[in-house]
């Protein structure tokens, strides 16, 4: 209900702009903005609710439910109030644990003095008085179990869940006509779901009637939507697809569409085929009978090695054993170890996708967008040079627009204090700008002859960053020129935040090259690097020299990471390549996947008329959860989360976020709040953020 309220928002602020009822349209969004049913959205209301526990507003969160109660609680029926009074009873006490654990016993004393009249009747709350008294409550059986976040996630998604539930009863509340509008659009998009489903399973069945009655003639596929521009496709595996079809609805990739339309240099060596021995291509001939359905996705998954979501190269043809193939033990072992769409929820899946928003004030393609380390703020800049300074948390806000008349093309949060954001331009210059006071503090000359700000990185003590700087770069966004040379010069100096100085200038061995991307360990002892010519850099701080270098990607590198534990570090480079490599050991992979190049770019947005975007990688292309047991990368429909392997051939995918209509080409994950939060920036200017849940195993 809660996006069926907001798009109906939309249209009678659309209605009104169009009739020019400008007063009533300001009255609208000011009444909105304080509407304290937030459009019927689940996540804000609970938001709202946290907000108040952890500012310890005892006030505001009896009011705030005594509302929901009166407007919504109360229009339940009888056998629903016990549940109601349950929850009530849940939220008090996720509040005076919270005061606990947040060490501000006035609070608690306070809870326990307004409340005593409430609650010293009712059992529940009986044993509860001695709270305060107790010097340590985490340690006592009878309390243990409320201080841990197994408990507080369970009330949460409860409560999630009972709200939900509630506003899809539209019985409850008198819903007026017009939010039908918006269940009206839904139907008639199912139907013409269904009847695009109906349509393929009807020219499958016209297919196969037709292959029953030709024989072995050449049959002249008239070729539906779904194949159209498949030039490549022939008619054996049409028919393969069509046999497919017939025994379901749901489309199955033929072989030659993968080995024809992937991008070379993107694929992974899949299995040799199951074919009998002695069989010819001959054999194989146009108007052989179809397997059964069953034994074609067996024979299809070991020609290509591909499951949904995974991308490979097809294998040429080998002679293997004629002994048949289990088709049902293929498909069981394949689906519950490779690669799986994410969004459906299995037992096994590590997060819940709670809510998704989308933050729409840039007008053109995203280049970077960070969170601050306290995961208050998110900034984030656009081709267009426009940065936005923007909060999430309890609502999505603009605090700040900051606009140049020269190009930014980089720019990073400082750690200390982490209000003040480096901001990298194209003309040799770097920015530090206070996003509480709205104003530039300074701005440094960096080097005339390298104007180009690539990447910024600051120490997690927060006294120096580290820049660097490039003679020559791509654009940043559309690319007007071919692709520069590796040898494009570059530079890597260390500044000081204080003394707005630099301190050195970093030596890079064998020659002065670009520095695409910088990262520093949690210490600030050791830096990484990825540059234009491949070559992964790690820095030691405190001699301020490269411990070591090897040659990681054919091609750039886009993207580099510690990870979780520090001993190796990730990388992404532009031969599509997810690497993983022991720092201890100089060059030595731990892991190596293959990604799809919409997961490591170039990107590419087609526009009208044959009009083509195409943008070079720029910010972070992928980023771990707090735990580091997971990654999160761009795709070109929103973010994929994939569980970390060693060893495995291919990555398994076990959240697919989405949401997006153009390629996602830089991604954060916030993991200072309870619930973590996915931030997906696109081509079409759009960030979406997915709060998620995770499920502890």
């Amino acid at each position: 209900m809660g996006s069926a309220v907001e798009r109906t928002d939309e249209h009678v602020r659309e209605y009104l702009v169009y009739r020019g009822f400008t007063n009533t349209l300001k009255h609208l969004d000011t009444e909105i903005k304080t509407d304290k049913e937030k459009g019927f959205r689940v996540d804000k209301i609970i938001d709202q609710l946290q907000q108040f526990i952890q500012s310890f507003d005892l006030f505001g969160l009896k009011d705030y439910w005594l509302y929901l109660d009166r407007r919504l609680f109360s229009r339940l029926e009888d056998v629903y109030r016990s549940t109601v009074n349950k929850l009530r009873t849940s939220l008090y006490r996720y509040y005076v644990i919270n005061t606990i654990q947040k060490g501000n016993l006035e609070k608690t004393h306070e809870f326990f003095q307004k409340q005593a009249l409430e609650l010293q009747g009712q059992v529940e709350w009986r044993d509860w008085f001695i709270l305060p008294f107790i010097p340590a409550p985490e340690q006592n059986p009878a309390f243990s179990p409320y201080f841990s976040r197994q408990w507080a996630d369970t009330f949460l998604v409860s409560l999630h869940n009972f709200l939900s539930v509630l506003f899809q009863c539209m019985h409850i509340l008198e819903k007026p006509v017009l939010l039908s509008f918006d269940a009206e659009v839904q139907k008639m998009t199912s139907l013409l779901e269904d009847n695009e489903q109906l349509r393929q399973l009807l020219f499958a069945l016209q297919t196969e009637s037709r292959d029953q009655r030709d024989g072995d003639e050449m049959v002249h596929h008239k070729l539906p939507a779904y194949v159209q521009n498949m030039d490549r496709l022939g008619d054996t595996e049409l028919e393969m697809v069509s046999s497919q079809r017939a025994a379901s609805t749901v489309a199955t990739p033929s072989r030659n569409f993968f080995s024809t339309f992937l991008p070379q240099g993107r694929r992974t060596p899949g299995k040799p085929p199951q074919v009998t021995t002695g069989s010819s291509p001959s054999q194989v001939a146009v108007g052989r009978k179809d397997p059964p359905t069953s034994q074609v996705r067996a024979n299809w998954k070991s020609n290509t090695g591909i499951e949904k979501g995974e991308v490979g190269e097809v294998e040429p043809p080998a002679e293997t054993s004629s002994e048949p193939t289990d088709s049902s033990s293929s498909v069981n072992s394949r689906s519950s170890g490779g690669i799986t769409g994410g969004g459906g929820l299995s037992a096994e899946q590590p997060f819940i996708k709670l809510s998704q928003e989308e933050y729409g004030e840039h007008h053109s393609s995203i280049m970077h967008c960070r969170v601050d380390c306290s995961g208050r703020r998110v900034a984030s800049l656009d081709v267009d040079g426009v940065i936005k300074v923007w909060s999430f948390n309890p609502i999505l806000q603009t605090k700040a627009t900051i606009m140049s008349k020269s190009p930014l093309l980089s720019l990073e949060w400082a750690t200390k204090p982490d209000r003040l954001l480096l901001l990298g331009s194209g003309v040799g210059t770097v920015r530090l700008y206070d996003t509480d006071t709205k104003k530039n503090l300074y701005e440094m000359n960096i080097d005339e002859t390298h104007p180009r700000i690539l990447s910024l990185a600051c120490s997690p003590s927060g006294s120096s960053f580290v820049c660097s700087a490039a003679a020559l770069s791509r654009s940043g966004n559309v690319e007007l020129v071919p692709r520069l040379p590796l040898t494009v010069s570059g530079q890597l100096l260390l500044w000081d935040t204080k003394t707005v100085k630099q301190q050195l200038q970093f030596s890079l061995e064998p020659e002065p090259v670009a520095i695409n991307c910088t990262a520093f360990n949690h210490n600030g002892n050791l830096l990484v690097t990825g540059a234009a010519d491949g070559v992964i850099r790690l820095f030691d701080m405190q001699r301020y020299e490269s411990a070591m270098s090897w040659r990681a990607h054919d091609g750039e590198v886009y993207s580099v990471e510690f990870s979780y534990d520090e001993n190796t570090v990730f990388s992404i480079g532009e031969d599509g390549k997810f690497i993983q490599w022991n720092i201890h050991r100089c060059g030595v992979k731990q892991s190596e996947q293959l990604l799809p190049q919409d997961a490591t770019g170039p990107f590419v947005l087609s526009g009208y008329s044959g009009y083509k975007q195409v943008q070079v990688p720029r910010g972070r292309l992928f980023t771990f959860d707090s735990e580091g047991q997971h990654v999160l990368t761009c795709s070109s429909s929103g973010g994929v989360i994939y569980r970390l392997t060693n060893g495995e051939p291919a990555l398994e995918s076990v959240l697919s976020l989405g949401g997006h209509k153009a390629p996602v080409v830089t991604v954060d994950w916030c993991s200072a709040v309870d619930c973590g939060t996915c931030l997906t920036a696109s081509m079409d200017g759009k960030i979406k953020l997915s709060t998620l849940l995770a499920q502890k195993s």
